[in-house]
């Protein structure tokens, strides 16, 4: 899906409502309260603010404040409830500068990297860039993202920047404000995907900077709407060259450039190309790939974009179909119908996976088919075509969708589920999701469609009545994706047309709820229900339900379905946040009149109870337009009056779930995801707005019954449901509920202490004691209700204080971490910023009284009024108090348990000491966590103030500089600055932003709050060092204490370890999905909009935390997480581990400090052999954050990687697993970085270029930095060569385990472009090659290719890296040539060149000219060498190497090469052919220790006596690297090899083939011809073409192997293929060859000719533009069968058939006949299945059909049955054009009529059928009523199969019918049946004889067409209920006038009645009223059976 763009950001997926765990913490989303002091904050209040968002400045032209076309839709900062004078403005030009600083001394990483991190956080916290910054800097990032040089990870930053950049269209407006250069983008993908013009030659290439293919994918995405349209003409004169259908993985590699690059944004009138210039071309291309559901699923997405993009346009001619034309639009949907994956008959797929097989690397240029479906596609092509002309033409793109979803409209029934029923609920989903999206945008004016193109009513209705009746079947479907698709399909019908939906909806829902249908609708019900919800709500008369149905679903609510509990507590929630829970009875009672008359629920009861009869009675098609009919006062009367049982409901609602938490089972047992889970999560999301819609009577009694529950049962397994429950009862009203909660739960602790001595003695595990569960519940309940209840709790400031004390002196085990958690709460509650607001409606609005104008109100999010608690001085001092009492308490504790006379025994027999010092711990961690945002982040930054700018670069680990720009320009020695400058995490954060701080530096509160804290650090500390020296085994105490440790550190100005913003983020995503509208901005319920409020001040809170300076206090706990992450103990070590990489984040620098302790220990504990102590030290350096530091820190990556291979010495599997894992970050570690990134200067000036302020000394910076970083860059050179050396030596003694992993590494940091490698390294490499050990050989193999091709891309780029970058390849001989476009028999001539071995060039790659000529294609001189130019390092490093390569050394390898393969997968190895490829080079040149004799010599030893498989896979391996290297050298030294070689393959393939060994030799032919010139490989092709069969032979696989080498040559060479006529001559005329195996290679063969013929060969792209354009809209017809194509299909048809005449009946013996019709049907299974199978429609009707048919009529030769059937399905999924189907559909409707076999009358049926289904938008009335003739003549067949075939065939074809088709024929075909029934009766009286005569044949034969074709009638509507209006009469006649007949008439009556009834179980209730009694009584006399029957 492009949800890129906003366009199409309304088609989103289904979103799971219940996917966030809400799961009770001391952190959570927590929210409101109305009591106490208060801020409150609105939309409307004066500011500084501009309209978008951006704050006006004096003297800035209006040009340069614009920042979008589209002002916000919520004022973030608006509602804030404090000053924020954030200097925002500054602090971007601050960054812009900074960051032209770092690009332009090409500091990447950490620099640009860190400022792009700054810039996307400014991004976030909703500040607007100027529209010409945000231009500048999109096309910076743009460059960044695919800078040759770049790293990976740095450009993977760069690209996500571009994308956010340009992520949303209101920003920048496409076509006018940004260009965007294409090419970039292409030459990336062109590495990915097509061939290198000199690849054949030079393998080597500049692979390794290949960047991630799916993020260039989603680049292009955002990037091709910046495309220039003007470039059109150039890009497709760029891709269009290279297709080719010879080399299909070419076609597949152009459609993906095509589809990602080809700008789709709309043209102006005056463009040199419009679409409809170039549409025909494309249609022409996809034509080119018949069969390719890649290519459907292509060019459907690029039409879709292209039409999307077109209707804004004024300029772009648009009709009934859109952009496209009639035929264009036919042909789309007949492509529709096939990616529908609809069933049809027993013909296979329409694809073909031959086809898509070749998809080859142009599966890395197709998007992500999860994300963009092709139902996506489908739907936005139609929607963004419709027009208001469409609702009233005759053809129209609408009437097209009508008739697609009629044709399958059965197969959205649940009853028929399979494969397609996902793509077609997904399908219809999208539909109505693009059109909800376009309808909304089009009339917001945010989609600026012309006038005349905009949808209106009429569209919409008929739009609506489209899809309505497969939506309903769909919201029952069996499959759950299919539903949920279905149930959102529904709701955004139900907002464009209530009237027509929500009836028809309610006529299905109230018999579901009620309990009259089966229990599985009931759920799909009730999810309805929950997506109606709001459309119901806000429309008049469909309100009046919503109080009915409310309790209809109450017994939803069932502990024994917790599925459908959950479902329905969603339903409820959606209900509760869309009206007020208020009595409007009440409201009236001033209004009654003098007779007093009570208004009550009858009124509503009485008027839903008429309505639900009216639902029944009026059926299906019901429309209600309660608008019209109902009286605004009649409806005001029955809504108030459903109002009256709100008191009831809520009695009810809260019963029923006391019920359900009572049956809960014990959270403890629940697994994540279950459905207990979702429940528990699910009921906190209803019940909060359930209070807050409340009224003050209702609040009560919600109040009272809750506060009884919760004080008189105790349900433990509910305690955390409960408490959620109770936090949202307190929030409502904190001061009511608090009021009344309170004190009872206060009593309830007290009393489970005093008297049940309860939570006073220790427990063990995580199990709670009988008699502290009601504690547990009393403490958890007054916990969670204290949460953000705001001022309120200071009402129990004195209870609260006195419970705490007294918590912490009486409880003990797990009772102490919940009396903990109670403090944390009310710090919490006391301290933090938090909307206190959730009432559903503003108090102007409450003001005015609550009255049914507010059921379903639209908040505006401009216009609230937000309520937020600020804490005051009062909260505060209580807030402090309690956290320094506290803090105080425990330290003080925590020092006497730790000295020499603890309180408690400290004996190590018990726990209670242990106990005792993690208690302290939690409640010491909860309460920093409690208090977080009253701590100053920046206290110990003195330098820092609030809200500026730090700018400083890297905080260093001594009082040294902290900026890299600060370092001395004239020195030359590194400073810490320098090596940890590499680590993105050493830069330190920037700007600050106001969030509301309460406390200021100079009060008393201030420095106490913040020496508390450093005092219980220095307590932590403390600790740490006693656990250490006296109770290292107390695992217990140490994670308590290394968790504080972790809030300790994190939690500073927001509760960062609790992750509260992901929490608040994920619940609130969670509970907006349901309110989402496409096309609609924060269209939300006004509690949802104030969270968002709340969200945004929690991401500057957020924003705010970053990381800061260390002191030495956080040095010193740093330390102590080093000590105990290499502990003794695992949970220990884990623990600290955790916290340590917690705290890292938060501290400046803090990696580089504990880096190096941790490798001091690594290394002293390989000494010691201390195995936890490695294991501790390896997984904190290598698997977390350090590992990134270390590799880029070279101080640190020497030691760690020797430590690393010391430690694969240890005897210990647990350590040895340990380094397994941790081998790919190693690799990572040792990668080298980027020498050089190549950028233009013109994008980095010009962000910086037009600054108000120029900055005097940037240039110095960056000159600074520049020569920091090379300092930087030439230490880490060095070291890396250091660390090769000496691991190179290590290595040679290690065993060989050891040896296989360092090698790894060595290989690794030895290559450098500067020199290669060292010579010591090489040599090893060489002479470990051949080491007898094999894993090391394949290691040292492979490092050997390594260094040659690195050698060998060295000299390709003329040995400058700047050229490798920039893929400047040079070499020698090769060359561009052009093309001359003024010869017309230029490609004559090109391709007479490939029939005579001489050659000026060689043309190696297959597509120039294959489509159209381009401006040059490359070429290889073939009178030069092509041996590159090495300079002299080049040149030393093979000679060094080829002096070890001597004969031993060969001999060697060759003997290692035969060995069999130890992965048991014995196959032909590339690697082996790459090594041997460099070796003869190195060998033909002389630079070796062995001639070209001597390895002639060692080749034939190397093959022996051919007897063992292995010695021919050595061979060929062998031969291919000799004739591989042929390529590169001159003339003579080519001849010398192919003389030597071609006689051995020669020989071999003559008489030394066979199935073992047949593998390799194919494998050997494909390396040497494939994607070649052929006269490179003359000897051999022509040999191959002079093969010719011998009929007299019986060496039939001698015979076969042959033609299959023969085979792969043909396909490899393509149409440069050109010696193939004597070869198909003599394949025709050996087509009865006696072998199997020889005719079916043959078969293949034939059709490989014929494939590889075709080609076009336009002069240039523009003539086959233009060409194109002047056939007709579609293009051109491709494959036109040539006169010689045509006379040799008829020969050998006519052949065949003589033979078959000649063939005696009943032949058992192969004959002539059957053995030529193999051989012609295996090249037509081959041909059908390939991409020209359309070359071969001409044929169908007059050559194939018959004899396809008389072949399946051979009963003696099964063989020739089934492959002539597999043939004949084909036929009907051949994709014709418009009229082409002509001849084929007479052919079938002539042999259905006339044949004499009925075998072939029963035949011909599979292919009307698939014929009729796959054309059916392009076939014309007349021939589908022929057909539809044809048919109905065939039930009159005489024979039975054919009759019932027949009748079958009907009724598939009227149910996929178009409605316009299925109006015509229903009625003259039931008239026809009936009549022809009824004009034939049966002789009164008399039974039929047994044995009947032809007039009474003919009678039964008569009435059984008439009954098979009523049957066909009716079973064409299995699923419509109720059934069509003729259908009951129809039974009704089968049951009365046919089913008594004996035998097969009265069998078949029966059985038509029977299947009607059986297929319409689930809808019977409804059915059975079409009937009237008299039709019922005759159709039970049918169904009814005897019981003994």
């Amino acid at each position: 899906m492009d949800r890129d763009h906003d366009m199409d950001d309304g088609a989103s997926d289904v979103q799971a409502m219940n996917g966030v765990s809400r799961a009770p913490s001391p952190k959570l989303d927590w929210t409101d309260d109305i009591s106490g002091k208060v801020i409150v904050t609105s939309g409307t209040r004066p500011t500084t603010t501009a309209a978008n968002g951006e704050v006006a400045r004096d003297g800035e032209s209006a040009r340069r404040r614009q920042t979008r076309y589209r002002p916000r839709t919520f004022p973030y900062q608006s509602y804030l409830p404090y000053e924020h004078n954030d200097k925002y403005q500054e602090n971007l030009e601050e960054c812009i500068k900074r960051l032209y600083i770092s690009v332009s001394a090409g500091d990447f990483v950490p620099g640009a990297t860190h400022w792009t991190r700054e810039l996307r956080g400014w991004l976030q916290l909703k500040f607007d860039l100027p529209k010409e910054l945000r231009v500048k800097l999109a096309r910076l990032y743009y460059e960044l993202a695919l800078a040759p040089g770049m790293e990976n990870g740095a450009s993977e930053r760069f690209a996500s920047m571009f994308m956010t950049l340009t992520k949303k269209k209101h920003y920048l407006k496409v076509g006018e404000d940004l260009y965007l250069d294409w090419r970039p983008l292409f030459k990336e993908l062109k590495a990915l995907v097509l061939p290198s013009d000199t690849s054949t030659v030079v393998t080597a290439s500049s692979g390794h900077m290949k960047r991630n293919h799916r993020t260039l994918l989603k680049m292009c995405s955002f990037a091709q709407l910046y495309f220039d349209r003007a470039e059109v003409p150039e890009m497709l004169d760029t891709f269009l060259p290279y297709f080719s259908t010879s080399t299909p993985e070419n076609a597949f590699a152009v459609l993906g450039l095509i589809n990602l690059l080809l700008p789709t944004s709309a043209a102006s009138k005056d463009s040199k190309c419009l679409p409809k210039d170039y549409l025909p071309a494309m249609f022409h291309i996809w034509s080119l790939m018949g069969r390719s559901k890649h290519f459907d699923m292509g060019f459907i997405d690029y039409f879709s974009r292209l039409a999307r993009d077109a209707l804004q346009s004024e300029d772009t001619e648009f009709t009934t179909f859109g952009l496209f034309t009639e035929e264009q639009s036919s042909t789309i949907f007949t492509a529709v119908l096939r990616l529908l994956d609809i069933p049809v008959s027993q013909v296979t797929s329409p694809y073909s996976g031959t086809v898509d097989m070749w998809l080859g690397l142009g599966a890395l240029l197709e998007r992500d088919s999860k994300k963009h479906p092709m139902s996506h596609h489908i739907a936005r092509w139609i929607v963004m075509s419709l027009s208001p002309e469409c609702a009233t033409a005759e053809d129209s793109i609408l009437t097209r969708l009508e008739g697609l979803l009629q044709a399958v409209e059965t197969f959205f029934h649940p009853s028929n589920y399979g494969n397609w029923s996902r793509n077609l609920a997904q399908l219809v989903f999208y539909l109505a999701d693009f059109f909800v999206m376009r309808w909304n945008r089009e009339r917001s004016g945010e989609m600026s469609v012309p006038k005349d193109r905009q949808l209106n009513d009429a569209v919409k209705r008929r739009f609506v009545l489209c899809l309505r009746d497969v939506t309903f079947m769909g919201i029952f479907a069996k499959s759950g994706t299919a539903m949920s698709y279905s149930l959102s399909t529904l709701q955004s019908l139900a907002l464009l047309e209530p009237s027509l939906i929500l009836p028809g909806a309610l006529q299905r829902i109230y018999p579901s709820m009620r309990g009259l249908v089966e229990v599985h609708r009931t759920l799909s019900s009730i999810k309805a229900l929950h997506e109606l919800t709001k459309v119901m709500i806000r429309t008049k008369g469909f309100r009046c339900h919503v109080t009915s149905l409310l309790g209809l679903a109450l017994p939803g609510i069932d502990a024994n379905d917790l599925d459908k509990t959950m479902h329905t507590l969603s339903y409820m929630q959606a209900v509760f946040y869309n009206l007020p829970m208020h009595d409007l009875t009440e409201q009236t009672q001033a209004e009654i009149d003098a007779d007093k008359m009570k208004m009550d629920g009858m009124v509503a009861a009485e008027w839903v109870t008429m309505e639900i009869e009216r639902l029944d009675r009026e059926g299906v098609g019901i429309e209600i337009d309660y608008a019209q009919e109902l009286s605004d006062e009649d409806e005001l009367a029955v809504l108030r009056s459903s109002t009256a049982e709100f008191h009831t409901f809520v009695d009810a609602f809260l019963e029923r779930v006391f019920l359900l938490l009572r049956n809960l089972p014990d959270a403890a047992r629940i697994k994540s995801g279950s459905p207990e889970e979702n429940v528990a999560n699910t009921l906190p999301a209803t019940f909060t707005p359930f209070f807050a819609s409340m009224s003050p009577q209702l609040f009560d009694l919600a109040l009272q019954k809750i506060a009884d529950f919760v004080s008189k049962h105790v349900v433990y397994q509910a305690r955390d449901a409960t408490a959620f429950i109770c936090s949202a009862l307190c929030k409502a009203n904190p001061k009511k509920a608090l009021g009344v909660l309170v004190p009872i739960l206060i009593l309830g602790i007290r009393t489970e202490i005093d008297d049940n001595g309860a939570g006073t003695s220790r427990t063990s595990g995580t199990e709670v004691l009988p008699r502290d569960r009601a504690l547990i519940w009393n403490i958890s309940l007054l916990s969670m209700s204290l949460v953000h209840v705001g001022s309120a709790i200071m009402d129990f400031e004195q209870e609260l204080t006195d419970l705490t004390q007294y918590l912490q002196q009486k409880c003990r085990g797990i009772a102490s971490t919940h009396a903990a958690n109670l403090v944390h709460h009310i710090l919490l509650t006391l301290t933090m910023t938090y909307a206190v607001d959730y009432s559903l409606y503003e108090e102007s609005d409450l003001a005015r009284g609550v009255t049914p104008a507010l059921w379903g109100l639209v908040q505006d999010p401009k216009k609230l009024n937000i309520k937020w608690h600020h804490a005051d001085q009062k909260e505060i001092d209580f807030a402090i108090k309690l956290f320094k009492t506290f803090a105080e308490q425990e330290s003080e504790r925590l020092r006497q348990l730790t000295s020499d006379q603890p309180p408690v025994k400290r004996d190590g027999a018990g726990k209670d000491w242990s106990d005792e010092v993690s208690r302290s711990l939690v409640l010491l961690r909860l309460i920093v966590s409690g208090v977080s945002c009253l701590f100053d982040p920046r206290h110990n930054d003195i330098a820092i103030e609030d809200g500026d700018a730090n700018m400083n670069g890297a905080e260093e680990e001594d009082e040294e500089p902290e900026d890299v720009d600060d370092v001395d320009e004239e020195s030359d020695e590194l400073t810490d600055a320098d090596h940890s400058a590499g680590d993105e995490d050493s830069v330190k954060p920037t700007y600050q932003y106001t969030t509301g701080y309460q406390l200021s530096k100079d009060e008393p509160n201030y420095e106490l709050l913040h020496q508390t804290r450093i005092a219980i650090g220095t307590t932590l500390h403390d600790v740490h060092e006693f656990l250490i020296a006296k109770q290292q085994d107390d695992v217990t105490a140490f994670n308590a204490l290394y968790t504080a440790y972790r809030s300790w550190f994190t939690d500073l100005g927001i509760e960062r370890s609790a992750h509260v913003l992901d929490r608040v983020t994920r619940l609130f995503a969670a509970d907006i999905a349901h309110f989402k509208v496409s096309g609609l901005r924060k269209e939300y319920p006004r509690p949802l909009l104030v969270r968002r409020a709340n969200l945004y001040h929690l991401q500057r809170l957020r924003h705010n935390a970053a990381p800061r300076k260390k002191t030495d206090l956080e040095v010193s706990l740093l330390q102590d997480l080093v000590q105990s992450s290499v502990s003794n103990y695992t949970e220990v070590r884990r623990t600290a581990q955790a916290g340590m990489e917690s705290a890292v984040k938060v501290i400046i620098a803090a990696r580089p400090l504990l880096i190096r302790p941790l490798l001091e220990i690594w290394q002293t504990a390989l000494k010691d052999n201390d195995f936890p102590k490695i294991k501790g030290a390896m997984f904190s350096l290598l698997f977390g954050s350090m590992t990134r530091s270390i590799g880029r820190d070279w101080r640190f990556t020497p030691i760690m990687m020797k430590c690393f291979i010391e430690v694969l010495d240890v005897d210990r599997p647990s350590v040895q697993k340990v380094c397994a894992a941790a081998t790919i970050q190693i690799m990572d570690v040792i990668r080298p970085p980027p020498r050089m990134v190549i950028l233009s200067p013109d994008n980095i000036q010009q962000i910086y270029v037009d600054r108000e302020v120029e900055d005097d000394d940037c240039q110095a910076k960056i000159t600074k930095r520049k020569k920091a970083i090379q300092r930087r860059k030439d230490f880490i050179r060095t070291q890396r060569s250091t660390l090769a050396d000496e691991l190179a030596v290590t290595m040679t003694r290690a065993h060989w385990k050891k040896e296989s992993r360092t090698a790894a590494f060595t290989i690794g940091l030895s290559l450098r472009w500067e020199d290669i490698a060292s010579k010591k390294m090489v040599d090893l490499v060489v002479k470990k090659a051949i080491d007898p050990h094999p894993t090391l050989r394949a290691l040292y193999g492979s490092a050997l290719i390594g260094v040659l091709t690195y050698i060998d891309m060295r000299a390709v780029a003329s040995h400058e890296y700047e050229y490798l970058l920039l893929d400047k390849r040079h070499v020698p001989g090769f060359a561009k040539r052009e093309p001359d476009h003024n010869d017309p028999a230029y490609t004559e001539h090109f391709l007479a060149r490939f029939q005579k071995p001489e050659a000026d060039v060689y043309i190696d790659q297959d597509y120039p000219g294959w489509l159209a000529w381009g401006d040059s294609y490359p070429v290889f001189k073939a009178a030069e060498s092509n041996l590159l130019q090495y300079d002299d390092v080049e040149q030393a490093m093979r000679l060094q190497i080829g002096a070890f390569l001597d004969e031993k050394w060969l001999s060697t390898y060759f003997g290692y090469l035969k060995q069999e393969p130890r992965d048991q997968m014995d196959r032909f190895r590339t690697t082996n052919i790459i090594t041997l490829t460099q070796v003869y080079s190195l060998i033909m040149l002389g630079q070796a220790q062995v001639s070209f004799e001597q390895l002639q010599g060692l080749i034939t030893e190397l093959y022996g006596d051919g007897s063992d498989k292995h010695q021919h896979r050595a061979t060929a391996e062998a031969l291919c690297g000799l004739l591989n290297v042929a390529t590169q050298l001159d003339v003579e030294q080519k001849n010398q090899i192919w003389s030597y070689v071609f006689p051995i393959v020669r020989g071999i393939v003559e008489e030394g083939l066979n199935p073992e060994n047949l593998g390799y030799w194919t494998t050997f032919f494909d390396f040497v011809v494939q994607n070649k010139d052929p006269r490179r490989a003359w000897p051999m092709i022509e040999w191959l073409a002079g093969f010719r069969l011998n009929m007299s032979s019986n060496a039939a696989f001698k015979e076969s192997s042959k033609m299959s080498l023969l085979e792969h040559a043909i396909d490899n060479q393509g149409w440069h293929f050109q010696l193939e006529q004597p070869i198909l001559e003599d394949l025709l005329g050996h087509l009865d060859h006696p072998y199997k195996g020889v005719r079916e290679v043959m078969g293949r063969t034939i059709a490989s000719i014929f494939r590889t013929r075709y080609h076009e060969s336009h002069k240039d792209v523009a003539t086959f533009l233009q060409h194109e354009k002047s056939v007709s809209s579609i293009g051109s017809r491709p494959y036109q069968p040539s006169e010689q194509f045509n006379s040799t299909i008829t020969e050998v048809f006519d052949k065949v058939e003589k033979w078959r005449h000649e063939r005696p009946i009943g032949q058992a013996t192969p004959s002539q006949y059957t053995m030529a019709s193999k051989t012609v049907l295996a090249w037509l299974e081959h041909a059908l299945c390939s991409w020209n199978c359309t070359e071969y429609l001409p044929f169908f009707p007059s050559t194939f059909l018959e004899p396809l048919l008389h072949m399946m009529d051979i009963k003696e030769d099964p063989e020739l049955q089934a492959l002539a059937y597999s043939v004949f399905r084909h036929l009907g999924n051949i994709p014709y054009r418009a009229g082409e189907e002509a001849a084929f559909v007479d052919a079938l409707i002539r042999i259905g009529k006339t044949s004499t076999s009925w075998h072939q009358r029963l035949r011909i049926m599979i292919n009307i059928q698939a014929i009729y289904f796959r054309h059916l938008f392009l076939m014309p009335r007349t021939r589908q009523l022929a057909l539809f003739d044809c048919i109905t003549s065939m039930l009159h067949d005489s024979q039975i199969e054919v009759r019932v075939g027949a009748a079958t065939t009907l009724s598939g074809m009227i149910r996929c019918s178009p409605l316009t088709l299925r109006d015509t024929l229903l009625p003259s075909l039931c008239t026809k049946f009936t009549d022809l029934l009824a004009a034939n009766p049966l002789p009164r009286g008399k039974r039929l004889p047994g044995t009947l005569t032809n007039e009474q044949n003919k009678l039964v034969l008569t009435r059984h067409a008439a009954v098979l074709g009523l049957g066909a009638l009716v079973q064409a509507f299995p699923y419509t209920s109720p059934p069509p209006k003729w259908v009951p009469g129809v039974l009704a006649t089968l049951a009365t006038k046919a089913a008594g007949d004996a035998g097969v008439v009265g069998k078949s009556a029966k059985n038509i009645v029977s299947d009607f009834k059986k297929t319409r179980q689930d809808t019977w209730h409804i059915d059975i009223k079409a009937f009237e009694p008299e039709q019922i009584e005759d159709l039970e006399g049918v169904l009814w059976k005897s019981y003994f029957a």
